[in-house]
């Protein structure tokens, strides 16, 4: 097992990975920027090195500088959490040159699936069903306009190379594929430095349902039961629960097989996520592939009573895993509720400031949070808005609904504006409690629906 690990990240997950490196009786380096000094994390390392200015490309995104701190300060490995370099096959082949192990999948996987049109490519080939679509990277307005014609509208236009909604688009006809493309190019070239584009065909009214797996050096895999995502707004999740209430257990049992079947297709290592649409007749398309931790990981543990970080930290160390499929039971329901510094009402406009006065609502079974800020901290405008996520564990859905509402009612922030009140609405709409929401409610449905009675509210002040 390993004696010291690096974390490779900032906020909320750089503190869940301390927190089990400590449990796990591992050392932890924690590595910030200048903007993060006073953080959180960087108090309950064992040692913290500052790599870098607060522009990421300085600090969270500078390889030289994070497998350098790795070296000098004698970790074994580094754990890359998720976003900034998680997902980066070329941070990976370098922690192996160095001799430090990376906690995560081999570098030709990540290069593998980080391509959308390569991954999807290869579980076609392999059975996995996907979304129709483009079967190599579209390069420009006259190929996109030869598939669409093909596949038919409406589609969805996506940057081959990265994720987190950048270059996305939806197309509703010719019209607007050929006035939208250039933009979508332009944006991924920015994001990505690579102009690759793909398109896939639009399943209307679909839910995001995703499966986590596990899978050690031995070939052993685990699939963890599924997890609806479909809660989202501008292709970003904002709440997700575990299981997804629609789906009964032969559905699942199918999913899993599927997500099991595709990791062992790519000699997977260590633990990633199938993203799936499901259309309203229950058939399942393969969309991307995570090759990392996801932000929404606690609700699987929560339902399976399975520390999926530690987990990770002992197949990365060369451990076999120490169950089978058979062990992975679901217990009740989890809820995630993220809480994010912005302002809801002004298009989720993120919001830098200093926190005076934070109350997280804890105290009773099934509420779980977890954050990287307390009272004094300051949300930095160089980095996710992120503060919290409230995560509800309940015998049954109904009650993991109502711990969750309490929990929203309780918390308390002040000095920056966040979305809470926003999420507490959401969690009473008809939608929510049904199970029924789909990746379009909350920009269709809820959004305007919600502006709207806010607006009628302060007209009623008025008068």
């Amino acid at each position: 097992m390993f004696k010291r690990v690096l974390i490779a990240n900032r906020g909320e997950i750089a503190v869940r990975i301390i927190r089990a490196l400590r449990e796990m009786q591992i050392e932890s380096v924690a590595v910030y920027s200048t903007a993060d000094r006073d953080s959180l994390f960087v108090k309950l390392a064992d040692i913290a090195v500052c790599i870098g200015g607060p522009q990421p490309k300085d600090s969270y995104l500078n390889i030289q500088n994070i497998v350098s701190a790795a070296v000098l300060s004698g970790a074994d490995a580094i754990h890359p959490g998720f976003g900034f370099l998680s997902e980066n096959a070329e941070f990976a082949r370098v922690c192996a040159e160095c001799g430090v192990v990376f906690i995560g999948p081999k570098e030709a996987t990540i290069e593998l699936m980080g391509n959308k049109s390569n991954a999807r490519n290869t579980m076609k080939a392999h059975g996995i069903p996907v979304i129709p679509g483009s079967d190599e990277a579209i390069t420009s307005i006259d190929q996109a306009l030869a598939l669409a014609d093909k596949i038919d509208y409406p589609i969805m236009l996506k940057a081959a190379a990265g994720g987190g909604g950048k270059g996305i688009r939806v197309i509703k006809d010719r019209k607007d594929l050929m006035k939208k493309f250039p933009a979508a190019q332009r944006e991924t070239e920015l994001s990505f430095d690579d102009q690759s584009m793909y398109i896939e065909k639009i399943i209307e009214e679909p839910k995001h349902v995703e499966v986590q797996i596990m899978r050690d050096c031995f070939g052993n895999v685990l699939a963890f039961p599924e997890r609806d995502c479909s809660l989202q707004r501008s292709h970003q999740k904002m709440v997700e629960e575990s299981p997804c209430s629609v789906i009964d257990q032969s559905e699942r049992d199918y999913l899993l097989s599927v997500a099991r079947k595709a990791a062992d297709t790519i000699d997977y290592l260590n633990t990633g996520t199938f993203e799936f649409l499901m259309d309203k007749q229950h058939h399942f398309y393969f969309m991307e592939m995570n090759t990392r931790l996801q932000v929404e990981h606690p609700i699987t543990e929560m339902v399976t009573g399975i520390d999926l970080v530690k987990m990770q930290i002992s197949v990365a160390a060369g451990e076999k895993l120490g169950l089978t499929q058979a062990n992975i039971h679901i217990h009740g329901t989890a809820i995630e509720c993220r809480i994010n510094s912005e302002d809801p009402v002004h298009n989720f406009l993120p919001q830098a400031g200093r926190i005076k006065s934070l109350h997280f609502p804890l105290g009773c079974p099934g509420a779980r949070v977890d954050s990287g800020v307390d009272s004094g901290s300051t949300i930095s405008p160089f980095y996710d808005s992120m503060i919290a996520k409230l995560i509800a564990h309940g015998p049954t859905r109904q009650e993991a609904l109502a711990i969750m509402d309490r929990m929203l009612s309780e918390m308390s922030i002040e000095g920056v504006t966040t979305n809470i009140k926003f999420q507490q609405a959401l969690m009473h709409s008809p939608a929510v409690v049904s199970g029924n929401a789909t990746t379009d409610y909350i920009e269709d449905d809820f959004l305007p629906t919600w502006i709207d009675h806010l607006a009628e509210e302060k007209i009623n002040d008025l008068v």
